[in-house]
């Protein structure tokens, strides 16, 4: 999202009276990739880019791809292919070693279903949306054209292959269900589509206010992260309102949107504050709730409500990370706040947070 966002910043800061602009998007990736289906560059006629779609291997001969279909105002598909040992592809010997296809469009400034655009509508959303892009088609007029799904009527009347769309339909429910984007071939059509999902930004709740807070925050931000911090806003230094996305007072009378794609961290280092927001927190929808502090301090918050009656179901222990980090040897609040948020990013991602050494298959592989 943090992308998404920078370059639909660029995009409104354009003079397109003056600039044209294509927009290069990664819509499928076989073997290995540094970036995954759905990387995107804007790119200018002036030369100027702003994105990636991969390590470095491609960005040049894509500056160019772009730039040729601003001048011929036509979309086009290319497939780059590093895998063979042939010196004449683009990628080969800078460690790219996969097949990667990358749609070129122009865009019109005056069309608010150009790409573009439509990225722009999805940025602050708290849902999880879905863009349909047509990256092949028999007929050249559809390549490039973008869908974003709102609902099945809408979606059923701006498809532009009818015959096609109840199928397309059932692919985007199995994307949505799934989290996760594809791309998907209709042969007898024809037609290839790369159904992206698009998730909302990570937002990030700390409660407290120490100042081990404000490396959580500074690294959070740095990922494209929305932070809010909840605390004695009178005692809150000026760096963490410049920081942090909002800062809230601990005294109730604000309280932060907590939704599925929010993580709370725990840290006002005393236990009846933080005992009281862990029940606060378990009412909500965050599936990650972390405690600094050994375990068996949080243990003694379990044994607290066991004793009471009001012991935690294991659906609800899974949320609690306690302590929260993945196991770096972290030490210093800059390395703690390092683990907590890689920690974090594992989570939702659905991944161990183990080492890349030691996975089996692509790194972008379900």
């Amino acid at each position: 999202m943090k992308e998404i966002k920078s370059i639909a910043a660029a995009y409104n800061e354009v003079d397109f009276s003056v600039t044209k602009a294509a927009l290069a998007t990664v819509a499928r990736v076989e073997g290995s990739s540094y970036r995954r289906a759905g990387a995107r560059m804007l790119v200018l006629d002036n030369g100027n880019y702003f994105g990636g779609i991969s390590g470095g291997c491609l960005e040049g001969d894509a500056l160019r791809r772009a730039q040729k279909a601003i001048a011929q105002n036509k979309p086009s598909i290319i497939t780059y292919d590093t895998t063979q040992d042939d010196g004449a592809q683009i990628g080969v010997g800078l460690g790219c070693n996969g097949i990667i296809d990358v749609l070129f469009t122009p865009l019109q400034y005056n069309d608010k279903t150009n790409p573009v655009e439509l990225l722009s509508t999805v940025t602050e959303t708290r849902e999880s949306k879905i863009i349909v892009t047509i990256t092949g088609a028999n007929q050249h007029d559809l390549l490039g054209r973008t869908i974003l799904y709102s609902t099945n009527e809408q979606f059923m009347n701006e498809f532009p292959v009818q015959p096609l769309a109840s199928k397309v339909l059932e692919d985007i429910h199995r994307a949505h269900s799934k989290q996760s984007s594809s791309t998907v071939t209709y042969e007898d059509a024809g037609i290839k589509l790369f159904i992206e999902v698009i998730l909302p930004v990570m937002h990030l709740v700390l409660y407290g206010g120490g100042y081990d807070v404000y490396p959580m925050a500074r690294i959070a931000r740095e990922l494209g992260w929305n932070v809010t911090v909840v605390t004695n806003i009178s005692k809150a230094g000026k760096a963490l309102f410049s920081t942090a996305t909002q800062v809230l007072h601990n005294n109730g009378t604000e309280q932060p949107v907590i939704d599925a794609y929010t993580a709370v961290v725990l840290m006002a280092h005393d236990y009846k504050t933080d005992f009281a927001n862990m029940l606060q927190m378990l009412a909500t929808a965050t599936g990650y709730i972390g405690m600094l502090g050994p375990r068996k301090r949080t243990q003694k918050m379990f044994d607290a409500l066991a004793a009471g009656g009001r012991a935690l179901g294991e659906q609800n222990l899974q949320r609690i990370f306690s302590p929260a980090g993945l196991d770096i040897g972290a030490a210093t609040p800059e390395e703690i706040a390092l683990s907590i948020c890689a920690e974090i990013r594992s989570v939702f991602a659905g991944r161990k947070g183990t080492s890349l050494r030691f996975r089996e298959g692509t790194i972008y592989g379900n």
